[in-house]
């Protein structure tokens, strides 16, 4: 009996140990962090790099703590989140999609030999999102725009996460861009998920016109809003980038390479129509990374 058992324990932990050699790519529960890890783990795949797939693992915490313990090997990070790993919310660094990316990059290897290979031209940071009428009668691309309208008295009613409210981001941007919101003007969701506020404002619920957003949600163009740009850098920038083992790297100095096209195409835009083709349309995040690559000729 205790054979028995031994022998069922011994195959169970095969089957979930990867295989010599290969790379254990992860990523975060956000459909985003999966797409892009599915991607970058096909695209390894085509060039003859043996992966295991450990998607949607858990939260940053969890990818973290499973990346510094050897569990997984990369993952897709993103650039501002380095600010809470190394205690420096404030250096003015994380403002910046380049000056950011270096700070991190050299704090991660310094402590960690964790290398952050090519950055994504993207943004994922909070924003605000303007129902596309309203945004066209008054004139706003950008969060000065929008403080400019407030000011003068515009109509915005703003659907948020109490956290966006009460836990400093519309403070900054309050300070930033010299507006004030009243308690009248915004309707905080229990919850806040990004695709609530982003309903709401699409349908006007209670006048709602204006809503907080991830920056390459894939419901701001589905829902027919316009993102407004923070022209004078009041929030972090949170760039997707992939973080990988510098001992997975000099196993497979390739990667580095081979991961750099990949992210260099994915801007705002590109991130916003492949995420709005699982948010929004259904499809899986595996059969679009599969698709992307093919269409892009970057797996053949």
């Amino acid at each position: 009996m205790f054979r028995r058992l031994r022998t069922g324990i011994l195959l169970a932990l095969l089957a979930t140990t990867p295989a010599r050699g290969a790379v254990v790519v992860s990523s975060k529960l956000s459909s985003e962090s999966a797409l892009i890890g599915q991607m970058i783990r096909l695209l390894l795949n085509a060039h003859g790099i043996p992966t295991v797939d450990r998607m949607r693992l858990g939260t940053t915490p969890v990818l973290r703590e499973a990346l510094l313990s050897g569990e997984i090997d990369l993952y897709v990070e993103y650039t501002g989140d380095a600010a809470f790993f190394f205690n420096q919310p404030a250096n003015p660094a994380w403002q910046s999609l380049r000056a950011g990316y270096r700070l991190g990059a050299a704090l991660d290897y310094a402590a960690h030999r964790i290398v952050w290979l090519t950055p994504a031209p993207a943004d994922d940071a909070w924003a605000l999102a303007v129902r596309r009428d309203v945004a066209t009668a008054h004139r706003l691309r950008s969060m000065s725009d929008f403080g400019r309208w407030v000011r003068h008295g515009g109509d915005v009613v703003l659907a948020c996460s109490a956290e966006f409210a009460n836990g400093g981001t519309l403070a900054r941007l309050e300070q930033t861009y010299r507006f004030h919101l009243r308690s009248s003007q915004m309707i905080v969701l229990s919850g806040g998920e990004t695709a609530a506020t982003i309903a709401a404002a699409a349908a006007g619920t209670d006048r709602t016109n204006t809503a907080m957003v991830y920056g390459t949600d894939g419901g701001i163009v589905a829902a027919n809003l316009v993102l407004l740009t923070d022209d004078r850098h009041a929030e972090p920038i949170y760039a997707p980038v992939p973080i990988v083992r510098a001992a997975v790297l000099a196993r497979y100095p390739q990667i580095r390479a081979l991961l750099r096209p990949l992210m260099r195409s994915l801007d705002g835009d590109t991130l916003r129509a492949l995420n709005a083709r699982v948010q929004i349309d259904g499809e899986s995040a595996d059969s679009v990374a599969a698709d992307y690559l093919a269409a892009t000729g970057l797996a053949r």
